[in-house]
């Protein structure tokens, strides 16, 4: 595949390693304005850094645009008359709808959302993809860069802001559940060191068995709860105290946020 990455920061960078460590590309194109800071990418076959956008979109059959919104417009229009009916664009700008990107290049062009987490730092991102109805055949290549990234899953587009709240935010969220169960390992005697390493591992478990074997998390609750034990006390006192309900609020309140922060950039 001969990609570009316009705008290879912290996201595109991360991208840029998944695509090479993977044996992903044909050529990859690396733009920046400072190219100072992507040097590290310079020893690498088939890949070309420059700070000329043009160059990069000439070259390229896959457009991955990774700038920063405020200059993701100004760009587009610079590019635009450079499109060809070859070109895939992939924009991973939060907020930046469908509609606003085919305004300017037009309802013609393979237009595609992506929205990763920060776990594409280490190939484990959950990236959810949308596109517009002349994109949808080319959805597959997207998935095929992503899936390389971690996992993706392609979503009508009125579903990105709630993803969103529950695969963005959701390592937030995911990260504080983490740290509460270290300070409870902690305050169990373990020092502060061991108790994170338990907590993650034990994260990384329960997530895998899901992902393994499909089930349903009640049904994996299911093994490690017996009657009158430990676990199902726990369970209980944690319920009784909000655990589930306070989650779901919280991501609610973020999904209202996130919709409010939508219609007052309109």
């Amino acid at each position: 595949m001969k990609i570009a990455i316009i705008g290879t920061g912290n996201l595109g960078q991360s991208i840029a390693k998944g695509l090479i460590t993977t044996n992903a590309i044909t050529n990859l194109y690396l733009t920046k304005r400072n190219i100072e800071d992507i040097q590290s990418f310079k020893g690498y076959q088939n890949v070309v850094i420059t700070s000329d956008n043009t160059e990069a979109v000439q070259q390229s059959d896959i457009l991955i645009f990774a700038v920063q919104p405020a200059h993701f417009e100004t760009i587009l229009k610079e590019v635009a008359p450079l499109l060809t009916e070859k070109h895939v664009i992939i924009s991973t700008i939060t907020g930046y709808s469908i509609s606003k990107i085919e305004a300017i290049v037009g309802t013609h062009q393979f237009i595609i959302r992506a929205m990763p987490n920060t776990a594409i730092a280490v190939g484990k991102s959950m990236t959810c993809l949308c596109s517009n109805e002349k994109g949808e055949k080319r959805i597959k290549i997207a998935e095929a860069i992503f899936n390389r990234l971690g996992t993706s899953i392609a979503i009508p587009e009125n579903q990105m802001q709630a993803a969103t709240v529950v695969c963005a935010s959701g390592i937030a969220f995911w990260m504080r559940l983490i740290r509460a169960t270290t300070q409870a390992a902690i305050q169990l005697g373990f020092d502060a060191k061991e108790a994170q390493e338990l907590a993650m591992h034990t994260c990384e478990g329960a997530a895998n068995l899901l992902i393994t074997n499909g089930n349903h998390p009640e049904q994996e609750i299911d093994k490690v709860t017996t009657p009158k034990g430990c676990t199902i006390e726990g369970l209980n006192e944690m319920e009784h105290k909000g655990l589930s309900s306070s989650l779901i609020q919280g991501m609610v309140t973020s999904f209202n946020k996130i919709n409010t922060i939508k219609t007052e950039q309109l």
